[in-house]
Formats: structure tokens, sequence, C-alpha cells
């Protein structure tokens, strides 16, 4: 089996790297805080004390990340970074929710190092990270999504190959901004259910019942209708997410601004840690500022 390496053990990237010691890998892990590395040492990991240490000898890296920031810092530092210090014939998978250009900027660096580059984002949360049934929209040649696809296999059931470098990313910030603008609606729309004289509940179960009420709607009103927002996909990254896929495009995209806007509320309510559906205290009697 493969030696791999897994570089951020956050929510996701702990999760798959314990598929991959799980499926039978060799995985060296790294990360900024050291007592994810140790959880992980308990079932087999080792431990590396950066980013180009954990990749020396490896087969390939993962890196699952919080923002275009954290990203450079791991894979381009001068003095600990991956990138310079992966095997000419090592790969590199991005699997972090970032930026297009930066996702451009790092696959040319990687180009220009010789190394084999795929951005890798993935959809789904913590469950289907733990079940591998992740879905990663893939940028890259098909020479390197070819070199990947069996090892993304074991994180989940679906790869999808949107295109040159930095379509995987595309894709993502894409699917997140849709699943973003479809939660803050739904969140408006259950406080305005009960002004129109409905009863919300009600109201969403037979929206479900429809074509109208998408899958990922109907799981955000069900959240939103029992109050209940551990964070799997907590409203800051939300909202980073909605940076990325707007930039300083907002003027042609409304309906996203809009959307992104409600997220920035949120924050600024001192929500940002929740899961994205506790927007819905934005509305109604459960606002922030009437509690």
């Amino acid at each position: 089996m493969a030696h791999l390496a897994v570089l951020g053990l956050g929510a996701m990237g702990s999760r798959m790297a314990q598929r991959l010691l799980t499926a039978g890998y060799t995985v060296t892990v790294w990360n900024r805080n050291p007592a994810r590395v140790r959880e992980l040492e308990e079932h087999g990991a080792l431990p590396a004390p950066s980013p180009a240490a954990a990749v020396e000898n490896v087969e390939g890296a993962f890196s699952v990340l919080r923002d275009d920031e954290a990203s450079r810092s791991v894979w381009l530092d001068p003095e600990v970074g991956a990138l310079s210090a992966l095997r000419p014939d090592a790969w590199a998978v991005e699997s972090s929710t970032l930026s297009v250009d930066w996702v451009r900027t790092l696959a040319a660096a990687a180009a220009s190092q010789g190394r084999a580059f795929v951005d890798a984002p993935v959809l789904g949360s913590r469950p289907q990270a733990e079940a591998g049934q992740l879905v990663h929209l893939l940028g890259g040649s098909d020479a390197a999504v070819a070199r990947v696809t069996p090892i993304l296999a074991e994180l989940g059931h679906a790869q999808h190959h949107a295109g040159p470098a930095g379509c995987g990313a595309a894709l993502k910030l894409l699917a997140n901004t849709l699943f973003g603008i479809q939660v803050a609606a739904v969140a408006e729309l259950i406080t305005h259910s009960r002004t129109l004289g409905l009863d919300a509940g009600n109201a969403m179960a037979q929206l479900a019942e429809t074509v109208i009420l998408s899958p990922a709607a109907k799981a955000a009103a069900g959240l939103m209708l029992a109050d209940q927002h551990d964070p799997m996909f907590p409203v800051e990254l939300v909202a980073k997410d909605f940076a990325y896929a707007i930039g300083d495009r907002s003027a042609s995209l409304p309906v996203s601004s809009a959307a992104a806007e409600v997220f920035r509320e949120a924050i600024s309510a001192g929500l940002g840690r929740s899961h994205l559906t506790v927007v819905e205290r934005l509305y109604g009697d459960k606002r922030p500022e009437a509690q």
C-alpha cells in the first residue's frame, strides 16, 4: 500500500486521514495543533513536525486547510513548505475550498517543479467523510487525475473531472454559493410563512413533497425548525467561500451578493461558529438583539 501524507487535520482532514489508515495505507500527518496529530497517532498515523517533513518519501500528499493563506503557507513556505519537499514523482492534491486564482497559482508552482497536481475539493461534511461518501470535484490534467483517482475512491463515492487545474475549485465555489443561497432563502421564508398565517413546519413538509424544495434545502429547513445548529459547516466558512466566489464581481452577482450579506450579518451577530442554518435566527422573534 502507498505511503501518503495528510496536511491539516480539521473536521474533514482528520476523517480523511482515518479513512486512509483504515484502508491500510501508511499515513504521515501534520497539523498546526499537535493535539489532532496525537489523536491519529493512536490509530497508527506517523507524526511529522512540519509539512515538508510530512511529505518526505511519500507517494502523494493531501492538504485540507481553512483558506488561501493556510494553503500558501503549507505548500510554499520557503523553509517548511511541502511542495518543494515532495519527491519528483509524487503527486499533490489540494482538497481545501479555496479561491480559483490561488489554486491556479499553486498549480503553476507545482508544474514549474515538475510535480503532478490536482485540486480536489469535496462535497459533503463530517458524516460523509467518515463513511467514505464524499464527492470530489477535480481540476487537473487527465494524467494527474488518473493517478489520484484510485486513492480518492477510498474517500468518496464519486469523482467528477471538471477540467484543467482550478476547475475543481471553481465548481466547488459554485456549489457552496448555490447551497448558501438556498439556506438563506429558506431561513427567510420560514419566518415569512408564519406572517402569512401558515404553520412553518407543515409548510416546509408540504413543499418538500414537491420538486421545488431541494434535498439540501429540505435538510436545512429541518435543522432550522428544530433550532439545531451543530457546526458541520460554520457560518464563518460559508462567508469565506462567498467572498472567494464573488470576488470583485458583486455588481454582476446580485443574488449571490445578497445571500453573502446574510452570512456576514450572522457573523456580526456572534453566530459565526454555528452551522450555516443558524441564519434563521436573524429573522422574527429569534433575532439575536431580541434575546
